[in-house]
């Protein structure tokens, strides 16, 4: 079946010269020492907020920079249908509006604390972008004033790009053994079906009775990640979910190999202390791991699910960390892998949206480039739709929708990893429940298999 069609709007290469003669003497805004940055928006889509680097005026940006990336937009066929009729029918021409600010992010007493410098209007036309790329701006704008030989410069790049994407769709809980819907329009075609199931104490080195590759070279895995914090108390442990393709075979898996246990004191897992998956691939003859997600419950006003992605490659020391976020507990949001961007929505530290720290850990800037050939995966790899507790317990009833890149698909194999990942990621939500709260009968192991 052939993908679907989607389009990324990217925003890159911001830059602000702001010439030292245009301030007054009692002006706080100097180029080399105050922050900058901007708001992003485009029609209904959530705003974006991105940091925006002051250059000397005389300096000659972007030669010789490399390409930074500051906000993203991922717009399906319905959303470019939309933008397209209303640029053509509607209220006149379609709009990418950013408001450029000095100042430090944020507000005091309510008052916003960053001071507008000007906003730049940058026109778009996004027919037939599903098929070809267009780039829309490149290059300097004047903002703010119009004074000769005072007024400050900013510099972006606007461009639209085909970005083709697999869509994939559970038809039922993670939990619930699902089978899983490739999507393509108004046509669903199955793909996988999914089977999930409890590794106990007992049965450590089977994740699942329906993993017929499991062999001793892949029991070391499980054995070290999994075997340090085991214990008896508040604590979930041993779920798994193996994906199939149609002919039964397994093509994936994901295995709590680390139990989310309740913090000393408390009925949380903590970031100091938290869970544990490992997303498996086949390959050998057994199973080999491919990603390890982490996971635990933050702290603060509106509780959120805190989670780490990491790529284990085979010749490579350390993972490579691809996303580490922060999305609500209560009103799920998405997870997502995006190496393009590195981007706040609302102004906020992205709740409901991954800031992916660049193929590198704990974020470099580098992109990814400096870790290739380890790291193969560039921008747009996958997102998946997370959903939250719902305020109550028991109430969550997710059926997650997953969307992969086809750059990043040669294999089934490859999008059933993703598949798992996703399963892994909504199955997180329950895992960090407040130990207080009671979990779903599928969930809960019965006492015949614990004993």
């Amino acid at each position: 079946m052939d993908p679907c069609p989607f389009v990324r709007l990217s925003v890159c290469n911001l830059a602000l010269k702001i010439p030292v003669a245009s301030k007054p003497a009692h002006s706080v805004v100097h180029p080399s020492s105050s922050p900058c940055y901007c708001k992003i928006k485009l029609r209904k889509f959530p705003l974006q907020t991105a940091v925006v680097p002051c250059v000397l005026p005389e300096s000659q940006f972007p030669d010789g920079q490399v390409q930074s990336h500051a906000a993203s937009f991922h717009l399906n066929k319905s959303d470019l249908e939309k933008l397209v009729a209303k640029s053509l029918f509607g209220d006149g021409k379609l709009y990418l509006k950013i408001s450029i600010y000095t100042g430090r992010r944020g507000s005091t007493c309510g008052v916003n604390s960053g001071r507008l410098l000007g906003k730049v209007d940058v026109p778009l036309d996004l027919e037939g972008t599903e098929s070809r790329s267009v780039l829309f701006h490149n290059g300097w704008i004047v903002v703010g004033e119009e004074a000769k030989n005072s007024s400050a410069q900013f510099h972006l790049s606007v461009k639209a790009e085909p970005d083709p994407r697999f869509v994939f769709q559970f038809d039922k809980e993670p939990e619930c053994s699902p089978q899983v819907f490739q999507i393509q329009g108004n046509i669903r075609q199955p793909v996988f079906t999914c089977k999930f199931s409890f590794r106990t104490t007992g049965d450590r080195n089977q994740r699942s009775r329906s993993l017929p590759l499991e062999h001793s070279s892949s029991r070391g895995w499980l054995s070290s990640f999994g075997s340090e914090r085991e214990r008896q108390g508040k604590e979930r442990k041993g779920w798994s979910i193996t994906v199939h393709d149609l002919s039964g075979s397994p093509v994936a898996a994901a295995s709590m190999v680390t139990p989310f246990v309740a913090s000393p004191g408390s009925d949380r897992v903590s970031r100091s202390n938290p869970g544990s998956w490992l997303i498996l691939r086949p390959g050998d003859g057994t199973w080999k791991p491919w990603g390890r997600l982490e996971a635990w419950r933050e702290r603060g006003s509106g509780d959120g699910l805190g989670y780490r992605f990491e790529l284990i490659p085979d010749s490579a020391a350390a993972g490579i960390v691809l996303a580490e976020s922060t999305l609500s507990i209560n009103k799920g949001g998405k997870f997502v892998i995006d190496l393009g961007t590195s981007v706040s929505t609302n102004g906020k530290s992205t709740p409901g949206n991954s800031t992916s720290p660049a193929c590198s850990p704990r974020g470099s800037g580098d992109f990814g480039y400096g870790l290739w050939p380890y790291c193969m995966y560039r921008g747009f790899v996958m997102s998946a739709n997370v959903e939250g507790e719902g305020g109550g317990g028991g109430s969550k009833c997710s059926k997650p929708t997953v969307e992969v890149s086809v750059q990043h698909v040669t294999c089934t194999e490859d999008a059933a990893a993703f598949v798992a990942l996703s399963a892994a990621i909504d199955l997180s939500i329950d895992a960090c429940r407040l130990f207080s709260q009671k979990l779903r009968k599928e969930l809960c192991p019965s006492q015949d298999l614990l004993s």
